[in-house]
């Protein structure tokens, strides 16, 4: 009897060591990470408020896979990128701050500055990195950094790229997600838009004059009535099959195109916004959103499926402000209202942008982030989501950790910065040359031609209506000498003045 009492104390032993050591295991197995990435998309631009209240915009939007997302994971209201795509997508791959890897506009063609800067009537620019990012320290013009793929690669992920990628200019190697340290590329290369997001025009493929737009690697879909963000989606399930088949973490980098111009309808959605009376260019945008919703939903629908949804983190955001001035229906600069302008604008309208963030087990449901956070704090979160070694990057790194925030942990941010010493091409509030700074509430604005500052209490003037720097000129100062010593750290170039042939001053100085 003693005997068998031993063995079976043995075997309960023997069972909780092994349900132990499975559990633990299970614990210790890295997250898959998903950062669903959109293009030229706003704070506005969803049924999910970012706001206090809900708007007329949140009312007319159907997104309800990130009502979805929403409700299981974070939603960050004050949630930061650049201006335009180019210098996001850099900070995002790196974790440095625009200002300093200076790939400050958008890159397309190699070795050259964006036509509109050339002819400026006032400001000389400087000779940014138009390149993109560099693999080597001997790439001309280009930030040389280890990007964000590669590190995840090195440690064991499988690393997905999926859409637009704008991370360099055509022929040199980061025009090429693969050499990012990504090990599958579809559909990315050097443009930032797509020629068009129609299968039934070969999406832009065979277009004359498209050629530079036309969007690689779909050529199944050609002929077919598909629409763009559709097809990317069916190739990502089906590139996500090999990581999970091999029980291999992966990292899904899933930039869709959408909704950037040119504005075209999906036939699927776009007939229930002109039915609301939306004019023509609304419809057509509502139903790229509602397009981009929908993959967000397949891709939330696969893991569940796969039972990965207990290991997967989800991450979502945009890379600048919604599109405002041009090509838009109704009043240009209102889009993005109760914040002003649109993109290109370093109003609010032009650089806050929707935010959200999943992770099990970690991340409490349904709650809400005012915490500001920034582009570049995506390159050190997922390193420590994934347990990434940092290690000693070539480039500095400027981004912030915000997995304090995900635990519920309060954690100030510090300073957030912008500088854009270029020129974008369209016209209207706050879209030119310019530095900025927001520190907690406040946020203060440098605009290079006519040296103005621009002074604004964010919580009580959302809508930047009120410059109050005469009003308070204590705090003035103090945000442009915050500003100044970040410009002066980071060596950001500044534009020169035709007139006096100087380097336009830096903020502080124009005080003293």
């Amino acid at each position: 009897m003693i005997e068998v009492k031993k063995a079976i104390t043995l075997v309960i032993l023997l069972c909780s060591f092994f349900t132990g050591c499975t559990e633990k295991n299970k614990i210790q197995q890295p997250p898959n990470v998903v950062l669903f990435f959109v293009d030229d998309m706003g704070w506005q631009d969803t049924s999910v408020p970012f706001w206090d209240r809900l708007t007329q915009f949140n009312k007319t939007y159907k997104t309800p896979n990130m009502e979805r997302l929403a409700q299981k994971g974070i939603k960050f209201t004050n949630a930061y990128a650049t201006p335009v795509c180019s210098p996001t997508r850099v900070s995002l791959m790196t974790g440095m701050n625009a200002a300093r890897h200076r790939v400050t506009n958008w890159t397309l063609k190699p070795d050259q500055m964006q036509p509109m800067e050339l002819n400026h009537a006032v400001l000389e620019f400087p000779e940014w990195n138009y390149n993109g990012i560099g693999l080597d320290s001997l790439t001309p013009h280009a930030a040389y950094a280890e990007p964000l793929p590669k590190l995840l690669a090195e440690n064991g992920y499988y690393t997905i790229h999926a859409g637009k990628a704008h991370f360099g200019a055509i022929g040199y190697p980061s025009s090429n997600p693969i050499n990012l340290g990504f090990d599958v590329n579809i559909a990315g290369h050097a443009a930032g838009a797509p020629a068009s997001y129609l299968g039934s025009d070969n999406f832009g493929n065979g277009i004359a004059g498209k050629e530079v737009w036309a969007v690689p690697g779909l050529e199944k879909y050609y002929g077919q009535d598909i629409f763009l963000t559709e097809a990317l989606t069916t190739e990502v399930l089906t590139a996500l099959e090999t990581p999970v088949n091999k029980k291999q973490p992966f990292f899904l980098y899933f930039a869709l195109y959408g909704i950037h111009t040119p504005l075209m309808e999906n036939n699927r959605f776009v007939n229930s916004y002109r039915e609301m009376g939306l004019e023509e260019p609304e419809a057509r945008y509502a139903s790229m959103i509602e397009s981009m919703d929908e993959a967000l939903g397949k891709v939330m629908d696969y893991l569940e499926a796969k039972q990965l949804e207990e290991n997967t983190i989800i991450l979502f955001m945009s890379d600048n402000g919604g599109l405002s001035a041009s090509s838009r229906g109704g009043e240009k600069h209102t889009h993005n209202s109760p914040l002003k302008s649109g993109k290109g604008s370093i109003y609010e309208g032009g650089i806050r942008v929707p935010m959200l963030t999943y992770w099990p087990g970690i991340t409490t449901p349904n709650s809400t982030e005012h915490t500001p956070v920034i582009i570049e704090d995506f390159f050190p979160s997922v390193l420590e989501m994934t347990q990434t070694n940092l290690k000693n990057t070539v480039q500095t790194v400027d981004g912030k950790s915000f997995v304090p925030l995900l635990k519920g942990e309060p954690k100030e941010r510090g300073a957030l910065f912008w500088h854009y010493p270029n020129a974008w091409g369209s016209t209207g509030p706050g879209i030119g040359s310019y530095s900025a700074v927001r520190d907690g509430d406040w946020k203060l604005i440098y605009f290079h031609q006519d040296q103005k500052l621009e002074l604004y209490h964010l919580p009580t003037d959302i809508g930047e209506q009120k410059n109050i720097v005469e009003v308070n000129p204590e705090k003035a100062r103090a945000l442009a000498e915050k500003l100044t010593i970040h410009l002066q750290q980071v060596a950001a170039q500044m534009p020169v003045n035709k007139i006096t042939q100087k380097p336009v001053p830096l903020p502080l100085s124009i005080l003293q």
